[in-house]
């Protein structure tokens, strides 16, 4: 059963990332810069740096430097300076960036295939897919990158969100992004 359920997990990988790669090359993006892209679409403002992006796609700074380089030049990305720490570069997905995003990912087949579930199957195959990774992650204690929203130092406050472990105050654009922070 394990090696069956594997199987089907890895081959659904391997066609999203097929699927992935041909639409980045309409930009001649290699799939670790679309990756990188991706990611920074998706990751809240203590996430959305070159170390951070290393840490999360598991590679040498160097790979993840030059990526970042060629998405920059690419204006697909851009490096803004922290407003409280000089010493802190962000990286901010562009609008040509997004509009790139918003074409590619999810593939168009990934939706259509999708969009043949019904309601129940699809809420159904979230819910299991997200204990599946909940799961995988406490196994390999690699926890970090998850949803700020579920995260133990994500807390409601009378005034708001607030991060319990920065001591800021989060929007509710923030909850829902990946944080490199992140506990479970």
């Amino acid at each position: 059963m394990n090696d069956e359920l594997f199987n089907l997990i890895e081959r659904l990988a391997n066609l999203l990332r097929q699927e992935t790669r041909l639409e980045g090359q309409s930009l001649g993006l290699q799939p670790i810069q679309q990756e990188a892209l991706y990611y920074l679409s998706t990751c809240n403002r203590y996430s959305d740096t070159t170390l951070a992006v290393t840490e999360f796609l598991g590679l040498t700074k160097g790979t993840v430097s030059q990526s970042l380089k060629i998405l920059e030049s690419k204006s697909l990305i851009a490096k803004v300076k922290d407003k409280k720490d000089k010493r802190i570069t962000h990286l901010k997905v562009t609008e040509t960036g997004r509009e790139f995003l918003m074409k590619t990912c999810p593939p168009q087949k990934f939706t259509d295939a999708i969009a043949g579930l019904s309601v129940d199957e699809e809420f159904e195959t979230k819910t299991l897919l997200k204990k599946v990774l909940s799961n995988y992650q406490l196994a390999t204690g690699r926890t970090a990158f998850g949803v700020c929203k579920h995260c133990k130092f994500n807390r409601k406050t009378s005034d708001g969100i607030l991060c319990d472990l920065t001591k800021e105050a989060l929007s509710s654009d923030d909850i829902m992004l990946i944080c490199r922070e992140y506990v479970v």
